[in-house]
């Protein structure tokens, strides 16, 4: 990764946080940042890292380029509400990733999602690619629909909980690097939840959001809480099959952030359908449920994918990890409530972009081949499997 790529994602993602916090600024009434907020960090920083990790180039491809520029005008067209360019964006972005997908697997039909065989970590990067394509596929029909056609209304479907989807396709390849980077030698046991633990996260997500859209409490909570346990057993799993590399210290504390994520969510749902739920205690669990997410767990899985061909890093983990967190669970959430909080979290957040992505210092190219392999196995020639 060249610098020029390692500045753009630097500025992406601290504008996207900057973003959602200008409500100290600008009353969401008169111009909501939300959006930019969300857009900037999960399909321009997420999407197109996610291309370039599944290209596996040292620089950016003209399709990753061209990945990233429609990103960010569909990214100001949705925040302006310019609708109509809005609509048609998204499918030249979801042809793109379909062809990266079909170039990288081999296949229109993602059959290798169905096979006993293909390795876990390799179901969960091809996973990745489908659920950005077909969110961005779907964009199309659901704006036009929220805004020209009106053929049918789903009560908690808005365009911005639509939006948010988009950071699935971020979690689904964190978890493609961390099962990547599990010992092989697992017992058939160990396999079988594996393979488990992925059809529970990819099926669990998605009969989550149907629960939310039919407002059933109960089933919420009992999903919800699957998701849970499956998180707390790939912690446990990667904690003690992990390869013991620098990246586990990064890819252990995104698994942690995502367990408060799981919790905060849980409460959340908890709160929503109790005599408890007003503003003054739902909306700062919510804040902090989305902050986790979104610059915690998200975050973690994107800096090692962005420099999986430079580690080991010449940083100190532990003070990087430590930041982290503190700018995650406190700096955010205050921030969004007082601006001096918000202004320090932005910085914070910056200098720990600044030191994931831009330190430098000698490593040792024989043990990064190796990572690397590791992280980005070559796809099988013609004929094998």
């Amino acid at each position: 990764m060249n610098w020029q790529f390692k500045t753009i994602l630097v500025a992406m993602m601290t504008t996207a946080l900057a973003c959602g916090f200008l409500h100290h600024l600008v009353p969401p009434a008169i111009v909501n940042f939300e959006r930019l907020h969300i857009f900037l960090f999960n399909l321009c920083s997420g999407g197109t890292l996610l291309m370039y990790y599944t290209e596996g180039q040292p620089l950016l491809t003209r399709r990753t380029l061209l990945f990233l520029a429609l990103a960010l005008a569909f990214s100001v067209c949705a925040f302006m509400e310019w609708y109509l360019p809005a609509t048609i964006i998204p499918l030249p972005l979801a042809w793109l990733v379909e062809r990266t997908r079909i170039d990288h697997f081999g296949s229109l039909l993602p059959r290798a999602l169905f096979d006993r065989r293909e390795p876990v970590e390799r179901k969960f990067h091809q996973a990745a690619l489908l659920c950005l394509s077909c969110g961005l596929a779907l964009s199309s029909p659901v704006i036009g629909n929220s805004i020209y056609l009106h053929w049918f209304t789903i009560e908690k479907l808005r365009l911005d909980t639509f939006f948010l989807g988009f950071s699935f396709p971020v979690s689904l390849i964190s978890m493609s690097v961390i099962f990547s980077l599990m010992k092989k030698e697992a017992l058939p046991l160990t396999r079988v939840l594996k393979e488990a633990a992925f059809w529970t996260v990819n099926l669990g997500v998605i009969v989550f959001f149907g629960f939310i859209l039919a407002g059933m409490f109960t089933s919420q909570v009992a999903i919800a809480s699957l998701l849970f346990v499956t998180v707390a057993y790939i912690f446990f799993l990667y904690w003690h099959e992990g390869i013991p590399l620098q990246q586990k210290a990064y890819l252990t504390s995104g698994i942690l952030f995502l367990l408060v994520t799981s919790l905060t969510g849980i409460s959340y749902i908890l709160l929503s359908f109790s005599s408890w739920y007003t503003p003054e205690i739902s909306h700062p669990l919510l804040r902090l449920h989305a902050f986790t997410a979104l610059y915690g767990w998200n975050l973690s899985g994107l800096a090692v994918i962005g420099r999986h061909d430079d580690f080991p890093l010449q940083l100190h983990s532990r003070q990087v990890i430590l930041l982290h967190w503190l700018t995650v669970l406190v700096l955010c959430p205050l921030g969004y409530f007082q601006p001096v909080f918000a202004v320090l979290a932005v910085l914070a957040y910056a200098w720990l972009l600044l030191r994931l992505f831009f330190i430098q210092g000698a490593v040792d190219r024989q043990l990064t081949a190796v990572q690397g392999q590791s992280l980005h196995p070559a796809p099988a020639p013609p004929g094998r499997k």
